[in-house]
C-alpha cells in the first residue's frame, strides 16, 4: 500500500508541545478521531470523553535509551545509533554522520571489520550486515548500556529543533527493566498521555493493559519493514485482554508497537497468551489483526509497514481520509506531534466481539 501525499515541512512538530507556550502539557495536543470515513476533531483532553467504561487500553512500558553516541571511524566524526541487543552479546547498529545543525543523515553501512572508536576508550566493530542500513556489531572495552547513560543522548531527527533531555523522550507508562533495556527511539503514541489523564480514565471505567516491545531505530529514509524486536506480554494482561474481547469493551491500542505486541501473542484461536521473545510480525490487511478493535497512533510519514497496519486495523478508506483530513486541518507530525485514534464502527466492533477474530 502506497499513500501519495507529502508533509509540508512546516507541519514537522519541531519541539514538545509543553515548549510552545504558557500554561501547556503533554495532553494539548490536538486528536484526530476516526470512525470508518467519519472524521472529527478534537484535543487530547477529550480523551476520556471519547472512550467508555470497559473499553481497554493496551500500552507499552518499554523506557527510551539515550541510544545515539558520539564516535569516530579514523578521523571522520559518525554518529552511532544503538538500536537492539541481539542473543549473542552483539548489538544490531545504524551508523549516522553529523549534519553540521546537532542532527545526523544517512550514511553508507559497512564494510565487516569497520572499527569505531566511541567514549571512555569503547571500540565499536562491524561484523555482519542485518539490512541496508543496520548492522550487527560486536563492543569491546565496557557494557555498553552503562556507556549510554554516561555518553548517550536521545535519537532525534533534523525535524525537530534541538537536542532535549531523556525525559522529554520517556511516557508515563515507561518502567525500568530489570536487564536495563529498553527502547532505542520513544514508543510516541503514549506521549500524550499524562498522570493526570490517565487517573480521569481509570475513573471513568477506562482498563489499561501493561505490555513491553524495545522498538529498534526508526527507518527515517529507506522505509524498511520492521525487524525482530523484543517484547513480552504477561499472563496477567493477556487474561485482561481476552476478557475484554470477549465482552463489551473494545481493545484499543496505544501505539503500533502495541499492536505489534498483543498480535504477536495472539494464537490461532484468537486467545492471547503471556509470551515473551522476539517478534518480526508485520501487521497487513491479509494477516488482519484478532485481537485489537482500535489505535492510538502518532501521524508519521506514510510508511508502508505503519500503512499496512492502519489499513488492517481501520480499513483502506478510513486511512486514506485520515491523512487527508490532517493534512487539511495542518495537525503536526512525528513524535512530537498529534494524534490519530482509529475507533471501530459499531458493526465492526459487534462483528469482531461475536468472532473474536476480524
Amino acid at each position: 500500500m502506497t499513500l501519495a501525499l507529502q508533509v509540508p515541512e512546516e507541519l514537522s512538530a519541531r519541539v514538545p508541545v509543553e515548549q510552545r507556550g504558557p500554561g501547556l502539557d503533554r495532553d494539548s495536543v490536538r486528536l484526530l478521531v476516526s470512525r470508518g470515513r467519519a472524521v472529527s476533531h478534537h484535543t487530547f483532553t477529550e480523551l476520556p470523553r471519547l472512550l467508555r467504561a470497559g473499553d481497554l487500553l493496551v500500552v507499552n512500558t518499554s523506557p527510551t535509551l539515550a541510544a545515539a553516541v558520539d564516535g569516530r571511524i579514523g578521523h571522520a566524526r559518525v554518529v552511532v545509533h544503538f538500536s537492539t541487543l541481539g542473543d549473542d552479546g552483539r548489538w544490531a547498529v545504524e551508523l549516522r554522520e553529523p549534519d553540521g545543525k546537532g542532527a545526523t543523515r544517512a550514511r553508507a553501512g559497512g564494510p565487516a571489520g569497520t572499527e569505531v572508536r566511541l567514549p571512555g576508550g569503547v571500540r565499536l566493530v562491524l561484523e555482519e550486515a542485518l539490512s541496508e542500513r543496520l548492522w550487527w556489531a560486536r563492543v569491546a572495552g565496557a557494557e555498553v548500556l552503562g556507556m549510554l547513560r554516561e555518553h548517550g543522548r536521545p535519537i532525534r531527527y533534523s525535524y525537530t529543533e534541538r537536542d532535549q533531555p531523556l525525559s522529554v523522550y520517556q511516557t508515563v507508562f515507561a518502567l525500568p527493566t530489570a536487564d536495563g533495556l529498553g527502547s532505542a527511539e520513544m514508543p510516541s503514541a503514549a506521549r500524550p498521555f499524562t498522570a493526570r489523564l490517565v487517573a480521569e480514565l481509570v475513573s471513568r471505567g477506562v482498563q489499561f493493559a501493561p505490555v513491553t516491545l524495545h522498538t529498534g531505530v526508526a527507518s527515517v529514509e529507506v522505509h524498511e519493514p520492521p525487524y525482530p524486536e523484543r517484547f513480552a506480554v504477561s499472563e496477567a494482561s493477556a487474561r485482561l485482554i481476552n476478557a475484554v474481547a470477549a465482552g463489551d469493551g473494545r481493545v484499543i491500542a496505544v501505539g503500533t508497537t502495541a499492536v505489534r505486541a498483543v498480535e504477536s501473542a495472539v494464537g490461532p484461536d484468537g486467545v492471547v497468551r503471556a509470551r515473551a521473545g522476539w517478534t518480526d510480525l508485520v501487521v497487513t490487511p491479509e494477516r488482519r489483526v484478532r485481537v485489537v478493535d482500535g489505535l492510538l497512533t502518532g501521524l508519521h510519514e506514510p510508511q508502508a509497514s505503519h500503512l499496512l497496519m492502519l489499513e488492517a486495523i481501520a480499513g483502506r478508506e478510513a486511512v486514506d481520509r485520515g491523512y487527508e483530513e490532517a493534512l487539511r486541518e495542518r495537525y503536526l507530525w512525528h513524535e512530537f506531534g498529534d494524534v490519530h485514534l482509529v475507533l471501530p464502527t459499531e458493526n465492526a466492533h459487534t462483528e469482531h466481539c461475536s468472532s473474536n477474530s476480524w
